[in-house]
């Protein structure tokens, strides 16, 4: 689970790019898009064979 230290001193805003940063670092939203509908596994195998990951 991702969580960051607020500082102190530190925005809100700030503290969200932070976040964001790290969850991204972490691939968590890439992994959420990709699972976020069915993917026959011939359809994994061809997108990989192409070579988006």
């Amino acid at each position: 689970m991702s969580q960051i230290e607020i500082r102190k001193g530190d925005s809100f805003e700030a503290a969200m790019r932070r976040f964001k940063k790290q969850i991204e670092q972490e691939g968590i939203l890439r992994e959420v898009r990709d699972r976020k509908h069915y993917e026959k596994p011939s359809e994994r195998k061809r997108r990989k064979a192409k070579g988006r990951r």
